[in-house]
């Protein structure tokens, strides 16, 4: 340190200085005492800090590097919406932009990827297997090979954890039946596991040619709300297959109720009327959600998918993190309640023996004397039965003598 040398290159001089040294005053000596005692201190602090002193004598004071963790990006969607297609894009797009990906496949029953899959749930659950084992139809293999794979998917997170400073984000593919994944127990699971670790967003792929009917547009939208109503994560609307059909009638029904209005008009069905009166109830819900046209085919709107996966992370961190966050405290405060109450009643017990030795009881005494009152009562009802009998006995044969003596009376009545 430089305080250190100087104050090396100060007793240095005092000594080479002939008369000067020998005729140094007690207060000097004094204050030189005091500097040597403040150095020591300050070499002492600076050890317990760890700080290291850098060629020029000053201490590094570089910013800290925080570790960033990638986005999870869940693609679900109605079967046939293009979901398997559309992360072949973004894989594709990726790759391309030199974006730092990792895939992760959850469809047990795929036949092939058009992609690689870093983790594929096929490695280690064979879905076919399953239905034979299981006894069960499609869906139900699909099913029960996500709820197996769902045990196991700390480790899921753990390898994403080791990576995580070479990741921007991670994509997972989920089953064509969207309830087999949105409505289980496992997809809830996978859902929260990756929720709680890392910056995770919904997107939902809509067909947009099918969804040209009022009536299945509707019907998306109340599928989105629910999905984000029911994960608490930012969703993003990708209406897929841009190239077959444009998404803009789409934009302007979210944007203005009346037009949606105007075009569920012309149908007097019961969906219909339905579907009016929920336009306006989702009008909210519009304008907190994000929307893109894409395509899977073209590579059309993957700028504009990534930029608002970038907002919807930052709202994750801002939003819903600390609502994450919240309803893990609330959570730990009931656990610590509960031991509290625990320890409690403990203590209010130990305060009732005083001390003394307290006999548990089991339950086995009252076993074998219920069981010896019951072989009593059974014997007892044995002997009742013995009794019976007898008297039974006595009375039939009383009532045979009987009958005997009348026969002899009518026997001897026609005798000759």
């Amino acid at each position: 340190m430089d305080i250190d040398s100087n104050f090396h290159n100060l007793n240095i001089k005092a000594t080479n200085e002939g008369g000067v040294s020998m005729q140094v005053e007690s207060k000097d000596s004094s204050s030189t005492q005091a500097e040597g005692k403040e150095t020591e201190e300050l070499n002492k602090s600076m050890d317990k800090l760890h700080i290291e002193g850098s060629s020029s004598g000053q201490a590094e004071t570089s910013p800290a590097n925080f570790r960033k963790k990638p986005v999870i990006i869940i693609v679900v969607g109605m079967a046939g919406s293009g979901k398997t297609t559309f992360l072949h894009r973004l894989v594709c797009h990726t790759q391309a932009s030199n974006i730092r990906g990792y895939v992760l496949n959850l469809d047990p029953a795929v036949l092939t990827l058009p992609f690689g899959a870093n983790i594929d749930i096929r490695d280690t659950v064979k879905y076919k297997e399953v239905m034979k084992q299981f006894n069960l139809g499609p869906n139900g293999g699909i099913l029960t090979s996500l709820n197996l794979f769902a045990t196991k998917f700390d480790e899921v997170v753990s390898v994403i954890e080791s990576r995580a400073d070479q990741l921007d984000y991670v994509l997972v593919d989920t089953p064509g039946q969207i309830e087999i994944f949105t409505w289980s127990a496992s997809g809830a699971i996978i859902t929260e596991a990756f929720a709680s670790t890392f910056p995770t967003v919904i997107t939902y792929v809509v067909d947009t040619p099918r969804s040209s009917s009022p009536v299945t547009f509707m019907s998306n939208m109340l599928y989105a709300c629910s999905i984000l109503y029911k994960t608490r994560l930012p969703v993003v609307l990708a209406f897929n297959k841009t190239d077959v059909a444009q998404h803009q009638f789409a934009l302007e029904w979210m944007e203005d109720f009346e037009a949606f209005q105007t075009a569920v008009s012309s149908d007097q069905s019961y969906t219909s009327t339905l579907s009016q009166s929920l336009c306006l109830v989702l009008d909210e819900f519009y304008k907190n959600l994000r929307s893109v046209g894409v395509s899977a085919v073209s590579g059309a709107g993957m700028e504009a998918f990534f930029k608002a996966i970038e907002a919807s992370a930052e709202e994750y961190m801002e939003t819903y993190r600390a609502d994450l966050d919240k309803r893990r405290a609330e959570k730990q405060r009931l656990e610590e309640e509960r031991r509290k109450e625990n320890m409690d009643k403990l203590r209010k017990d130990m305060e009732q023996s005083r001390g003394e030795t307290v006999v548990l009881s089991t339950g086995l005494k009252d076993k074998e004397g219920r069981r010896e009152t019951m072989m009593d009562e059974e014997d007892e009802k044995l002997e009742e039965e013995d009794d019976d009998d007898d008297d039974d006995f006595e009375r039939f044969s009383e009532e045979e003598d009987v009958i005997d003596e009348d026969e002899d009376e009518e026997v001897a009545r026609f005798s000759f």
